[in-house]
This record gives C-alpha cells, sequence and structure tokens, in this order.
C-alpha cells in the first residue's frame, strides 16, 4: 500500500508522525484516554481457556495486560518503534501467552479462521484502507468468532458531523482520519454488530462488538443482517 503520496490520501501508520516520531510518549499521552475502555472491553469478552485471539494494530500494547495468560494472544503492528515498547512490556511482565509480529493490517499473515477473537483499538481510522482491513479480520477470525473495534468514528448529527469533518484534512497529515463512519467501515464485510456504545455522553469513542459471518464447512451461511443492519446506523447508545 502507498505511503499517501498523493493529496487527501493516508499515511501508513509507521509513517506518520503520531505512529514515528511520538512513539516513546505515545504511553504518556494515550494511557489515561484509552486504557480504561480498552480493559473493560477485553475483560468483558470472557476469553475462554485456550483460545486464540489477534489483535490488530497492538500499538505500545496499552492493552496486553487485559488479556488472561489462559489465552494465547499475538499482537501485529506494522511500527517497529511501537511494537519495540509492547515488547519490552511484555519481557518485564513475564507474558509468555503474547506473541507480538511486525505485520500489516492489510495484508495478515496468518491462514483463514485461525482466531477466536479479534480486537483492534484505534487503528481502523489510521489505516489506509479501512474496509479492506476489515476484510482481513473477518477472513483470519473463525466462524461465529468474536470482532471488537474501538474507534472514533463520525457523528450522523447534522450539525457536529460536519464540523468534526472539517478537522480531516489536519488528521489526515498527522496520519489518521476523523471522517470515518461507522457504516464505511463495515461496509458489505460480513461481520455483524451485535452491540455498539459509548461509555459516557461526552466520549468520543465508540465500542463496537461483533460477530464473524462467514461460510461453514457444511455449506451453509450464517444469517448476514448486512451493513444495512440497525445496529449499524445511526448513533451508538450508551453504556454505564
Amino acid at each position: 500500500m502507498s505511503s499517501g503520496q498523493k493529496a487527501g490520501v493516508l499515511k501508513n501508520p509507521h509513517e506518520s508522525k503520531m505512529y514515528s516520531r511520538f512513539s516513546h510518549f505515545y504511553d504518556r499521552i494515550f494511557t489515561r484516554l484509552f486504557t480504561e475502555r480498552i480493559v473493560n472491553a477485553v475483560q468483558a469478552l470472557n476469553i475462554r481457556p485456550g483460545a486464540r485471539v489477534l489483535e490488530v494494530g497492538v500499538g505500545t500494547g496499552l492493552s496486553l495486560a487485559a488479556y488472561p495468560a489462559h489465552c494465547e494472544v499475538t499482537g501485529i503492528d506494522l511500527a517497529p518503534d511501537m511494537l519495540e515498547r509492547a515488547r519490552e512490556k511484555a519481557f518485564d511482565n513475564g507474558w509468555r501467552h503474547i506473541q507480538l509480529r511486525e505485520m500489516d493490517a492489510l495484508n495478515l499473515d496468518f491462514p483463514d479462521n485461525a482466531f477466536d477473537y479479534v480486537t483492534s483499538f484505534h487503528v481502523i481510522s489510521v489505516v489506509p484502507d479501512p474496509v479492506r482491513m476489515m476484510k482481513e479480520i473477518h477472513r483470519v477470525c473463525k466462524p461465529e468468532g468474536k470482532v471488537v473495534i474501538i474507534n472514533h468514528f463520525r457523528t450522523t448529527k447534522p450539525v457536529l458531523g460536519p464540523i468534526v469533518g472539517a478537522l480531516d484534512p489536519l488528521t489526515r497529515r498527522l496520519g489518521w482520519s476523523a471522517s470515518l463512519r461507522l457504516k464505511q467501515a463495515f461496509d458489505g464485510v460480513p461481520i455483524r454488530i451485535e452491540q455498539r456504545f459509548k461509555t459516557s455522553p461526552l466520549s468520543l469513542f465508540t465500542v463496537v462488538v461483533a460477530k464473524n459471518e462467514k461460510q461453514t464447512r457444511n455449506g451453509h451461511r450464517i444469517p448476514n443482517n448486512g451493513a444495512g443492519h440497525p445496529s449499524q446506523t445511526g448513533e451508538p447508545l450508551l453504556r454505564p
């Protein structure tokens, strides 16, 4: 994938200012903003013993402490500086159930149906092609596997939406998009959203919990409501 040489095209994550120059300050800046929401989302999955988990865009490993030791976790990221910070955390804490690999979220080097759970936190608006990332998540996740996405999505409210969208040229220079809508990210991808909510009225971020739907070995397909399902449109609910 090209690195955003044309105007308006997102840079690759490892080439954006946020993901390279600021990698050593990332934890200091974003721990308070992101960690509690991520930890709660992971713990709510009640990951079963022996399950295989993939985190797409693990960054500096803000989420790693949330995963139980009884599962196998693989975290991938394209930014070497961020990934090095995550490796340091895994080593210092003795997290032997966690493996970290440098990899492109748009070209996951895993076989189909490799994971029971796939998570991705504050990443989908960073990659150049969000739909392709979701298609890769769909491919590597098992049928009926769980997918959890946390991200800022542009609101559908008529007043606030255009204001946030106007910031997009600025945020793209930093390597992420402020204009991505939830419906756009899931467009045509057979992943059914089961829950979507914000943790407070003022939160900028939406938690999305979904089930992977794909052809099974016996040839039957789990019913798919598509991108137009009511749970995938409009504004997310609030959850305490």
